[in-house]
This record gives C-alpha cells, structure tokens and sequence, in this order.
C-alpha cells in the first residue's frame, strides 16, 4: 500500500527528527539526494538549471547545485523568491555555481538565455507551506524551458496545492524527488499528473501513524481477497442480492451480474423487470432469480425508476445489510442509513446528488467529502483517479486509485465496477476495502481484456476471474 500524509504530519515529523540531529543536517540529506538523482539525469556537457525560491525548497535546491558543480556540472541558480536561504547560496557559489537574480518583474535577459540552454532544470521554487499557484512574475516560466529540458521538481511541483484539492496553475515535472514521505498532492488527482515520475529519497524520517491518502496495490488484492476454504458454501462465501436494469436499459443488468459472479461471489439474487431478468438468466444461469436471504446489495445500475421491485427499496434502506449505491439508485439517500453504504458517482452525478442535498461543494474531493457526511456514507467517485471518500467522523484516509487504461472510458463500464465491489462486499469485505479492491480489479481486467486497446464493458467483466487468479 502506497501512504501519502498530511502536510502537519510531515512537519511534526520531520521536527522530530531534526531535534535528534546537528542543525542542518535533515536538509543535508536531502539535498544529497536531490543531487543524486539530478546527476543520474543530466547530461555530462549539459547545463543545469536551479530554480531557487525563498524557503527550505531553495535551499534543497541550491545545496544540491553546490554537489552538482563539484561533479563539474555547468550549473546556474536563478534566485527567483522574495528572499534566499543565504548559506546554500555560499555553498553554491563556492563551487563555481552562477546566481542571476529573478524576484520580480520581467526575466532577465541572462535568465531567459540560461532557461533556453538548459538540459536540466531544477524546480525548488516553492514546498509544501506554499499556496496553490506560481508568483506572479513566474506565471509564464514554462514558456522559457527549452523544449527537451527534463524538469526535477524538488519535493512537489511549484503551484502545486500540498494537500492535492484545489488545482491551480503550476509547473509540470518530468519527475519529483520527495523525501521519505509522500504528501496528498502526489495521489491526489489535483496534483499528482504534474509529479510526473516519482521518487522518494529516504532521508531518515519515519512514517506517521496514519496516512492521509492511501493507494492499494496488488499486493494488498493478494493480502485481502476473500478466497474461499476447504469447508466454504455459496453462502458462505456471500450472496449478493442485486436489483439493477430497467426496460429501457436491461444490459446494465447483465454487465454488473456477470461482473459480481465472475469476481467470485458465492451465489447472486437478481430482482429486476422482466426483460432484464430474461437477459440475466440467458447470459449467467447460475443467478437466482428473486428476493431471498443476501449478505449485501447493489441498486441502481440501468434504472429508470426503482427497478423490477420499487416496493423493496425502502425496505432495503432500513436494513442492516451494507448496500451499494449506483447510478439511479443515488437519488434514494436524505440521511444517513445504520449500515455500512457505498455511493458510486461519477462527477456528473456528484454534481447533481450534491445540489439536491443542497451542499455548498459540488466537485472533487471537497464535494465528495461533504456528500459524505451528510448521508454517513462512503464516496466512490469515479474517473481517470477514482477516489474513495469517508465520511470525516471515521477519520479514515482517502483512497485513490489509478488503476485502470483510459480505454475503460466506455459505455457500461461503471455497471460492471459496480457488479465487482457488490460481489466483495457480500464476500465480507469493508465498503473502503471492497472499493478499493473493486477498482483495482476493473483496471487489471480491462488491461487483460485487450491490452494496449479499446476494450467493451462485457470484456471486463468476463476477465474478471483471470485478474483474481493474478492477485492470488
């Protein structure tokens, strides 16, 4: 599982260690490091770029320009804050390193020229303590890299919002070197496409006790798949009651049931209108058609209306059984359930869940979060990075995962997610857990189903037991 942590959490922790250690020292490290990685990157007769800012970021920056030329590097730091970390620049200087001042206004001729000759540009303009966007004069520096120059964002790129929810104007790097700790803006969808690659230089400081922002990765599919023993049944391995489809829109119902039994659900009961129970049974026999005995539910997929049996939705809502949310289903929630939920938007229906509870937040994280709350249950809003919101009083991280190709983008494709996570979390699994899971799934699927190519929402759902046998 990969951990970012938040921004408190990283300066409390890097306080820590730093009281252990001779002043400097933490910084040392890191610019070490920084160093290392720039010069596994840069050309032997190239120059480089380093764009130092006012805080411990240009300090990093320059330390690492001072190793950088004692390698024999053409290395020039352009002083681009308000201010200067004073001993770096001596340290930079004393190595031969070129400073040309930048703090306001137009570049400087000599800054454009260096920009337009670099191989490598260091970005160390801003960190972590820093506002989303880039300063004023800087709005346009971009437009003065030369177009083959790699860019090293130092910790995170410039502009940058540190906790990943606002996006704003920043720099784009073909890399970011952070140090021993992720923070939010390198899983969050707001910040992490400018991270570019990402490298973690371990500089000494240890992990918090609780993350911020959590990936799973397949070693965790591997760790918490819900794998059946010798002695398990169908039921108890789980049996997911599904209600989804409508007579206008009956495929939903045999993408999500074909999904929930291919990823490994001990039996499935569909509910629905009596053209989509046709296609169902059809195309998966092994469904039991009709109420009955189920660990957990999934409404909504395909519906326009309540489904094949609107006289049990209010019923299920009461219920203690966990239950999956989708699509049509979505509208049903004013207030929050006693048991565990799971609502599946995609940002068009976030959107509108969000006005009709009338919340002042609509999009992204923040309009998950308070959707969250206010029904008491967990968000899966879907997209290019599906995110996976709690409610703020379980103190849980946000998951967000970006598993899957572009491909996935396609017609059907969130009906079959939502077959996958029904079928985990009739399986046993936590709504967070089962997301999580489910979505990693969709992606290992939809790579199996055609790699490298357009894939139908079917396929995905068919490849499903194949991406299961991967994980175990």
């Amino acid at each position: 599982m990969i951990r970012a942590f938040s921004i408190d959490d990283v300066r409390a922790a890097e306080e820590a260690v730093k009281r252990e250690l001779e002043p400097g020292e933490l910084m040392q490290r890191a610019a070490l490091g920084l160093a290392e990685v720039a010069r596994a990157r840069s050309d032997e007769d190239g120059r480089v770029v380093v764009l130092a800012g006012s805080g411990d970021n240009g300090g990093d920056a320059l330390y690492a320009a001072a190793h950088l030329a004692r390698l024999d590097l053409n290395v020039v730091a352009l002083l681009v804050g308000s201010r200067t970390h004073e001993e770096a620049l001596a340290a930079a200087t004393a190595e031969g390193v070129v400073p040309i001042e930048w703090r306001s206004g137009k570049v400087p001729a000599a800054a454009a020229e260096a920009l337009a000759e670099a191989n490598l540009v260091i970005d160390g303009i801003v960190g972590i303590g820093a506002s989303p966007g880039l300063p004023k004069h800087l709005e346009n520096l971009p437009d003065l890299f030369a177009n083959d120059a790699y860019v090293i964002a130092v910790d995170l790129p410039s502009g940058v919002d540190p906790s990943g929810v606002v996006a704003a104007d920043c720099l784009y790097a073909d890399e970011t070197v952070t140090f021993s700790l992720l923070k939010p803006c390198h899983l969050l969808p707001a910040g992490e496409a400018a991270c570019g690659q990402l490298t973690v230089v371990d500089i000494g400081v240890p992990e918090p006790d609780s993350p911020a922002v959590v990936r799973y990765e397949a070693s965790d599919a591997t760790r918490l798949w819900p794998t059946p023993g010798a002695f398990d049944d169908k039921y108890s391995r789980g049996v997911l009651g599904v209600m989804t489809g409508s007579e206008s829109y009956p495929g939903a119902a045999v993408l999500g049931v074909t999904a929930a039994v291919t990823t490994g659900v001990g039996m499935v009961r569909y509910i629905g209108p009596r053209r989509a129970t046709d296609l169902v049974l059809g195309s998966v026999p092994e469904i039991v058609s009709g109420p009955g005995r189920v660990q957990a539910w999934l409404l909504g997929s395909g519906w326009d209306g309540h489904g094949g049996a609107p006289e049990l939705v209010d019923e299920l809502l009461d219920d203690i059984l966990p239950i999956v949310l989708d699509a049509g289903a979505l509208d049903l929630l004013d207030e929050p359930r006693s048991a565990p939920t799971l609502l599946t938007p995609h940002a068009g229906e976030l959107k509108r869940l969000a006005q009709r509870l009338g919340l002042e937040h609509t999009q992204g994280v923040p309009g998950a979060r308070v959707v969250a709350d206010a029904l008491g249950a967990h968000v899966l809003l879907k997209g290019a990075t599906t995110l996976i919101v709690p409610p703020s009083s379980t103190r849980g991280p946000l998951v967000s995962q970006t598993d899957g190709p572009a491909w996935l983008a396609t017609a059907g494709s969130g009906d079959v997610l939502a077959g996958m996570i029904g079928a985990l979390v009739a399986s046993g699994l936590g709504v967070t857990e089962a997301g999580a899971l489910g979505v990693l799934l969709h992606g290992r699927a939809a790579h199996l189903a055609n790699p490298g190519g357009p894939v139908r929402a079917l396929d995905v759902a068919r490849c499903a037991g194949r991406a299961v046998a991967e994980f175990l």
